[in-house]
């Protein structure tokens, strides 16, 4: 097992565990409305916080023994490192400002039609605290080429959180007990945390390096914030204009990428930024790249065509017959393998260019929002919003594979496997165009 593969271990596990959840929620004794209060509890969360702990992590990566302040090229990455503590203190500043930001305007608190009544606001306050910084402890391992302990961590961690989240519902008790199951398993994180940071890190403060950190990190902040994911994209939307918790689930429910696509591709991502900092690996790690991309679309294009053949059949089956309808959305979510399979923007926040990823990003949000509104507008519906995301992502990797090209004289064959993936998304197009019209439905 590499860093990749660990990587790419851990992340796939999140996802499958959260799906395990969905499928006992709606088994369970809870009402849509409570499986509602559980869905935006956890997208607030992920909401408020997801922008700034990417651009941290992001940015650390490349600058790990690759930074001005400390200058360790060439370091064999056993000694320990005073970048991932700071970034740690970066991590745990952010997270603390947000604590104190929330209470100070609880009263006025509001997210979409939640004014004053945000779900559980002093638990998501706490748990936006304590939850940010443990995002570092896989980064650590990665860093420090401990792998297996990368996977080893996600099996303990998130088979426990399982059992702690599902455990208070199959006991008939309220979805509060789920939530303070989640505040359990993450102070056990903390605990893990700091053993790895005394394990791993010098722990020295350097201003210089957080300048350094921050400056790399704050573009890749902003194009987190601006452009955000399907998800949170598409649930602002959906909640601005449908205002209710039920309708928010119902959607939430099918905006959920194949979490093999996700979680495997994103891995690779974040387990190649190091790889990118040097020039002088730059050809063999374009060469990696495209090999390991390869892999993935052999494995996961065949996967996402088969999950969307069966998807509105199992809808129905593993939820209940209430989301049937979240189907149709899986189904167009499904669709963003090919946009995901494609990696510019690895080569470019390696390079250290964070700021084209987050002018990417601005154009996206330009596009993104009035197309979202206008699908609904013509008749769309949730739907609509899903399809215009897939465009919005379609359109942002081109251009950043434009500037690649252009600008740093890379060609998109150097780290895509271009027949075998045009051959990929032409079949994958032919079978949803069928999916969508009912020509194949399998029920």
């Amino acid at each position: 097992m590499d860093n990749i593969s660990g990587l790419q271990l851990f992340q796939l596990m999140k996802p499958v565990i959260f799906l395990i959840i969905s499928i006992v929620f709606t088994k369970s004794h809870l009402t849509r409305a409570d499986i509602g209060r559980w869905e935006m509890f956890m997208f607030i969360a992920g909401l408020i916080t997801f922008f700034w702990v990417t651009g941290i992590i992001q940015s650390l990566l490349p600058l790990y023994h690759r930074n001005k302040t400390y200058r360790k090229l060439g370091d064999n990455g056993t000694s320990k490192s005073p970048e991932i503590f700071n970034a740690f203190l970066l991590l745990c500043f952010f997270s603390l400002l947000f604590f104190v930001l929330g209470h100070v305007y609880k009263s006025n608190f509001s997210v979409f039609s939640f004014r004053g009544n945000v779900p559980f606001l002093n638990l998501l306050l706490l748990y936006i605290l304590l939850s940010s910084p443990v995002c570092l402890i896989e980064y650590i391992y990665l860093l420090n080429n401990r792998s297996y302990r990368i996977f080893q961590y996600g099996l303990y961690t998130f088979s426990g959180q399982l059992i702690m989240i599902i455990l208070p519902v199959l006991l008939g008790k309220d979805i509060i007990w789920s939530i303070y199951g989640l505040l359990v398993i993450t102070g056990i994180r903390w605990i893990w945390l700091i053993v790895l940071l005394r394990r791993y890190t010098e722990m020295t403060v350097s201003w210089q390096f957080m300048k350094e950190h921050l400056y790399l990190g704050t573009p890749l902040i902003l194009t987190s914030l601006i452009s955000g994911s399907a998800q949170y994209t598409d649930g602002v939307i959906i909640s601005a204009v449908y205002r209710d918790p039920a309708m928010f689930a119902w959607f939430r429910y099918g905006a959920k990428e194949f979490p093999l696509v996700l979680m495997l591709a994103n891995g690779l991502s974040n387990a190649m930024l190091p790889e990118f900092s040097t020039r002088e690996r730059m050809r063999e790690s374009l060469a990696k790249i495209k090999v390991k991309s390869k892999r993935l679309m052999n494995i996961l294009f065949p996967s996402a065509i088969f999950i969307m053949l069966i998807s509105r059949w199992l809808y129905p089956r593993m939820f209940n017959p209430e989301f049937q309808k979240s189907a149709d959305i899986f189904l167009i979510y499904s669709l963003l393998i090919i946009p995901r399979l494609v990696f510019p923007q690895t080569v470019i926040v390696g390079r250290k260019k964070t700021h084209i990823t987050l002018i990417a990003a601005i154009l996206e949000l330009l596009l993104n929002i009035p197309l979202s509104l206008l699908m609904i507008k013509w008749g769309y519906g949730l739907v609509g919003v899903a399809l215009s995301t897939f465009t919005v992502y379609v359109f942002g990797k081109v251009f950043l594979a434009g500037y690649l090209w252009l600008k740093m004289n890379i060609k998109p064959s150097e780290y895509i496997p271009v027949k075998l993936y045009s051959i990929y998304c032409v079949l994958t197009g032919i079978v949803f165009v069928l999916i969508d019209h009912r020509i194949i439905d399998i029920h």
